[in-house]
């Protein structure tokens, strides 16, 4: 008998933004739990939270954004129609991630800057690890000088679990050193006040930190480590390929 493959093997090193901020502040025997199943990648369907992300980038591009666009969202969303159970779970989750950030959204939780759209498809090498930053908006304002200041933002969610503030310091400083790297001709033009991770459970923005450029560098590190590890990790007991 021939068993269903449970998971494929990514072959070279690719771990997403949101993953490697996790990792950075991990115990070391969940760093290997989290390079694991970045190699190791579940084949099965996951209850992903894209249709509420992609909502709340176009939310907080409108000029004028209130609870009610996200509650009405998400209601609509928890009364469509589906075909499958999958599909309703689906629906559900997402609309619970809209109905949790319209509970805590505030007008003067967002920045003060101009709001647009990211840099499409950006991804970087560090160390021989793809990272997959996941920005979701660009930002941008001129100061009292008349300097352009650039940011950039992304969005975590966990069902009744805020972001652990640490998670979202490494996370915000990836965004910066994201942001140095598109300004490449500028690199003063970002700002760690604009670079921004959302945490849609508490609806705070957790900026980079002053020691961004630092921590930046930890994480090239450690990135540095996974690439010399990622042939040698192995795979989750039971699985099938």
């Amino acid at each position: 008998m021939i068993s269903t493959p449970t998971h494929r093997v990514v072959k070279s090193p690719k771990v997403n933004g949101r993953y490697l901020s996790d990792y950075m502040d991990a115990s070391e025997r969940k760093r290997r739990t989290i390079i694991r199943d970045c190699k190791y990648r579940v084949i099965a369907k996951l209850l992903q939270h894209d249709r509420a992300k992609a909502f709340i980038t176009n939310f907080l591009k409108n000029p004028s954004p209130t609870k009610e666009m996200l509650s009405d969202e998400a209601t609509r969303l928890h009364e469509m129609m589906a075909d499958t159970k999958f599909d309703r779970d689906l629906l559900d989750v997402n609309g619970d991630f809209l109905a949790a950030y319209a509970e805590v959204f505030t007008d003067d939780s967002l920045p003060a800057a101009e709001i647009e759209d990211a840099p499409s498809n950006f991804k970087l090498n560090l160390n021989g690890v793809e990272v997959n930053p996941d920005i979701r908006l660009a930002l941008q304002r001129t100061n009292k000088n008349n300097r352009q200041r650039t940011g950039l933002l992304t969005i975590r969610y966990a069902k009744g679990k805020p972001l652990a503030e640490e998670v979202g310091l490494w996370q915000s400083s990836l965004l910066f050193a994201c942001r140095q790297m598109i300004d490449e001709y500028d690199e003063a033009e970002a700002e760690q006040r604009l670079c921004l991770t959302l945490d849609a459970v508490t609806g705070r923005m957790i900026a980079a930190p002053t020691n961004a450029i630092s921590r930046f560098k930890n994480m090239e590190a450690a990135c540095a480590s996974i690439a010399e590890r990622w042939d040698s990790i192995e795979p989750p007991e039971n699985a099938v390929f």
